[in-house]
C-alpha cells in the first residue's frame, strides 16, 4: 500500500510541474496571438492551454485512483486513472472542433496577422520549453509505468510540432501567403484529434483488460520451480503500474495441503519479485490425479 501511495504522489507531483508550464505558455501564446490576430498561433496557444487542462483531469483522476479497495471496488481504483485519459482525448476532440470552425471561418472572412521578430522569438521559447517539459514527463511516466504520464508526454510533444508548424505558417505570411494562417489551424486541427485517437486506443486497451505481460514470462518464472510439473491458463490484466496476475500450476507430487499452500506463496512471492508491477496473484493448483 505504501508503494501505491509513493507511487500517486509522484505522479500527482510530476503533473503538477507540467501543469505550471502549460499553462504559462498558453497564457503567452493566447494573449499575443489575439494582439497579433494570428489564428494559428491563438489556435496552438489553446492547444498549449488543452496541454493545462488535461493535466488537471489527470490530477483528479490521479486522486480518485489512489483511494484504496472498499467492499464496491475490490480491486481498488487503478482504473480511475485511465477513465482521466479518456476524459482528455474527449476535450482533445471539442477543441480540435473549435479550432476547425475558426479556421474555416477565416476563409470566408481573410484578415493578415502582424507577424514581427517577437512573435518568432515567442514560438521559439515556447517550443524549446514544451521539449524539456515532454522529456521530463515522459522520463517519469516511463520509469513510474504511468499510463497517463506517457500519454501526457506525447500530448505535449506534439504541441512542439504544432509550434514548428506555426513558425512555418509565419515565414509564409511574411512572404505574402496570408492563406496560409487558416490551413496550419486546420493542420492542427487535424494532429488534435489524431493524438485523441491514439488515448482512446491505448485507454480501451487497459479497460478491456487487455494482457499486460507476456504468458511466456510469467510461465518461464514459475516453471523455475521444482516442485513444479507445467503451469498453464495464465492470465495478467490492469494497468501498466498495477497488474494482476491469476495462474493454474501442477505440481510434480501429490502435496499435502499445507505443503501445496506454501508452494503457491513461493509462486506468488517470486512472481511480484521479478516483476515489481504486479500488485496481486491468484495461484490454482490443479489436482495431480488429473495429470498422471
Amino acid at each position: 500500500m505504501n508503494s501505491n501511495r509513493s507511487y500517486f504522489n509522484n505522479v500527482k507531483r510530476i503533473l503538477l510541474v507540467v501543469l505550471f508550464f502549460n499553462f504559462a505558455v498558453a497564457l503567452v501564446k493566447i494573449i499575443y496571438g489575439y494582439w497579433t490576430n494570428s489564428l494559428s498561433l491563438t489556435s496552438d496557444g489553446f492547444h498549449s492551454l488543452f496541454d493545462g487542462t488535461s493535466n488537471v483531469i489527470g490530477i483528479i483522476g490521479i486522486t480518485l485512483a489512489s483511494r484504496p479497495p472498499d467492499k464496491i471496488h475490490t480491486y481498488g481504483h487503478e482504473k480511475f486513472e485511465t477513465l482521466a485519459s479518456l476524459g482528455i482525448a474527449i476535450l482533445l476532440f471539442i477543441t480540435g472542433f473549435e479550432i476547425l470552425q475558426s479556421a474555416v471561418g477565416r476563409f470566408y472572412n481573410p484578415e493578415v496577422p502582424e507577424i514581427t521578430m517577437l512573435s518568432f522569438i515567442i514560438m521559439g521559447v515556447t517550443i524549446i520549453i514544451n521539449v524539456i517539459v515532454s522529456w521530463y514527463e515522459n522520463m517519469q511516466g516511463v520509469s513510474l509505468k504511468s499510463n497517463i504520464l506517457i500519454s501526457d508526454a506525447k500530448h505535449t510533444l506534439s504541441d512542439v510540432y504544432v509550434s514548428v508548424a506555426v513558425i512555418i505558417g509565419f515565414i509564409a505570411i511574411q512572404m505574402g501567403f496570408s492563406i496560409v494562417d487558416p490551413i496550419i489551424a486546420i493542420i492542427i486541427a487535424i494532429l488534435i484529434a489524431k493524438m485523441a485517437i491514439d488515448i482512446i486506443k491505448n485507454s480501451s486497451a487497459i479497460l478491456l483488460d487487455v494482457t499486460q505481460i507476456d504468458e511466456e514470462k510469467i510461465r518461464k518464472i514459475v516453471n523455475s520451480f521444482p516442485e513444479i510439473k507445467e503451469s498453464h491458463r495464465i492470465r495478467s490484466r490492469g494497468t501498466p503500474a498495477h497488474i494482476y496476475v491469476d495462474l493454474h500450476i501442477v505440481l510434480e507430487s501429490c502435496y499435502s495441503f499445507n505443503e501445496a499452500h506454501k508452494i503457491s506463496h513461493m509462486v506468488e512471492s517470486k512472481l511480484k519479485t521479478c516483476i515489481p508491477e504486479i500488485e496481486d496473484v491468484v495461484v490454482h493448483i490443479d489436482p495431480c490425479e488429473d495429470y498422471k
